[in-house]
């Protein structure tokens, strides 16, 4: 019987998800102790948005563990589908983010908060290795969650190396009203990125035709199986029988596209 997946697990992928989740975890929490300590809305921001992604890889790992177990009865097509839920629980996450970092950073503007420059810069700077260790466990991967961890943390690194440089910045200037800034500029690099996968996961949860995918070369190649015949319906549909060969079912399947 076809399969109706759009994210393929992959069996390897666990390990590196859960170092991903430590190394990043920890990261976070130093992070955030030092934004505190030294109120940097920059260093809060960008831990938020670690946080985000924490969050998404401990989600994304619990897809993957579903998406290995076998069909039942009651989901005959198994759980493979939680890997695109998954990724859209973890936009959700971000947007909360970026909401609560966007309201932040207008009150600093308002009001202007001391901050010491060189904490941020060292502080970022360890972000900037972490984030891009990450990335590159998931480099290889085009899976939908694997390509949104990579995406993510290597936006990550990005944004951990702006940070850094407005710490420099600062240090050097000692023009407070950077630190806002930079926020700002995190939530911005935060809200593109998640959109576009918003867009693409829900896409997918809703049964979309994939990007990439041309319909009609689809059409085409369906029409050449013996056996199906076109569908009466306005778009795409076809109807033919099969059997899976580890069921005594005989099923009448229905393909719309």
């Amino acid at each position: 019987m076809h399969n109706h997946s759009h994210s393929a697990p992959q069996n390897n992928m666990g390990p590196r998800f859960l170092a991903g989740i430590i190394l990043n975890f920890v990261f976070v929490a130093v992070e955030f102790g030092y934004g505190v300590k030294i109120n940097s809305l920059s260093l809060l921001a960008d831990a938020w948005h670690n946080l985000g992604d924490v969050a998404g890889l401990i989600i994304s790992l619990f897809a993957f563990k579903m998406a290995a177990k076998q069909p039942t009865r009651e989901y005959t097509y198994g759980f493979s589908k939680a890997t695109i839920l998954a990724s859209l629980a973890n936009c959700v996450l971000l947007f909360i983010a970026i909401s609560s970092m966007g309201y932040e950073a207008y009150t600093r503007f308002i009001d202007p908060q001391p901050t010491s420059g060189s904490v941020v810069s060292w502080v970022a700077g360890v972000g900037v290795i972490i984030n891009t260790a990450t990335a590159l466990l998931f480099m290889s991967n085009n899976e939908l969650n694997s390509r949104a961890a990579y995406l993510h943390m290597a936006a990550d690194a990005g944004v951990s190396l702006a940070v850094l440089i407005g710490g420099l910045l600062i240090s050097y200037t000692g023009v407070t009203i950077i630190d806002p800034i930079l926020g700002i500029l995190v939530c911005m690099v935060i809200l593109i990125g998640t959109l576009n996968l918003f867009q693409q996961s829900l896409r997918l949860s809703l049964d979309g035709v994939p990007e990439g995918i041309n319909i009609a070369l689809v059409e085409t190649r369906i029409l050449s199986i013996p056996g199906v015949r076109r569908g009466p319906s306005a778009y795409m549909g076809f109807e033919y029988h099969t059997q899976r060969h580890d069921s005594p079912f005989n099923v009448r399947q229905s393909v719309k596209c």
